[in-house]
């Protein structure tokens, strides 16, 4: 049977250190300070920040939850970044993303003071990361990395593939592979024979955005699946295409009428060795390394 790889049982360890954390700083009267910004009235949008807000609360760490409407513009959002970018009790800031088609993202994420910047989307610090430097990496792959770093899976000298090429979770994830001494390829929806590289991975990281899209022929018998992909599925016909005759699975969507499945066909973990499931896998690491981000960028912002 394949080891199943508890993403909620290493996002609490990591939450637990972050309080520690947390608590010498306040002994130097230091408290660490989230602002988080929300564009809109996106339900999931509004979930997700929610969660991030409550994180903070329990760890001890300040949030100032910011709102603005659909409406905004990109220099009105350039001006609440500025505003954040002085203000000396907010050492994170973070803009829930997506944000409305009229504002301009790529450049608003470049207005983030790179020291503030605990997504680590800023250009600044993904230069840095590409150079290996100290810097804030984006919270999902330093989370895919904390995943199988304490769970024993061996990097180097592994042969990584990182299906998926975004600034967010693609590139960044495979940087920090290659910093751990693995070998790394990355391909994409247009990378022609996808499953002969595949099927070469020890380690093979799913984040493509398509549900159930690596199948298990696409799967090294033994290898570690990090399936970083959150697809809900609705459609009847759809759902008995991945999970006919999962019981469970069939209790759930009959309830709520839709389940949420990875970028990884169910039947290809039984080719695995270990894997993260979805949901419990990838998605707590999240939220778990954006309150470490926000503790390590109060830090550097003081020198410590």
């Amino acid at each position: 049977m394949p080891r199943i790889l508890d993403g909620v049982a290493i996002a609490a360890a990591i939450q637990q250190e972050v309080a520690g954390e947390v608590r010498a700083l306040a002994a130097r009267g230091i408290r660490p300070g989230l602002a988080a910004v929300l564009v809109g009235s996106v339900a999931a949008s509004e979930i997700y920040v929610r969660s991030k807000v409550q994180s903070c609360a329990s760890l001890g760490i300040f949030s100032d939850l910011i709102t603005r409407p659909e409406t905004v513009t990109t220099a009105e959002m350039f001006d609440l970044v500025a505003s954040l970018n002085v203000r000396e009790e907010i050492d994170g800031i973070l803009i829930q993303l997506p944000l409305p088609a009229q504002v301009d993202t790529k450049a608003l994420l470049d207005a983030v003071d790179p020291a503030k910047d605990v997504d680590g989307f800023h250009s600044v610090n993904a230069g840095r990361l590409l150079a290996g430097r100290p810097t804030l990496a984006p919270c999902t792959p330093a989370g895919i990395l904390e995943i199988l770093k304490r769970s024993g899976i061996p990097i180097a000298g592994q042969h990584a593939v990182v299906v998926g090429r975004s600034d967010i979770v693609g590139k960044p994830a495979a940087m920090l592979l290659l910093h751990q001494n693995a070998t790394v390829t990355i391909c994409h929806s247009k990378t022609r024979d996808l499953g002969d590289l595949t099927r070469q991975a020890d380690i093979l990281v799913a984040a493509i955005g398509r549900a159930g899209f690596i199948t298990a022929e696409m799967v090294k018998p033994g290898a570690t699946i990090i399936d970083v992909g959150m697809n809900r599925i609705t459609d009847q016909s759809e759902f008995a295409r991945f999970f006919a005759g999962d019981a469970k699975r069939e209790a759930a969507f009959a309830k709520r009428g839709s389940v949420l499945i990875g970028d990884v066909h169910p039947k290809a973990f039984e080719q695995a060795g270990a894997y993260t499931p979805v949901p419990g896998g990838v998605g707590p690491l999240t939220i778990a390394m954006l309150m470490a981000n926000t503790v390590r960028a109060a830090k550097m912002r003081r020198g410590l």
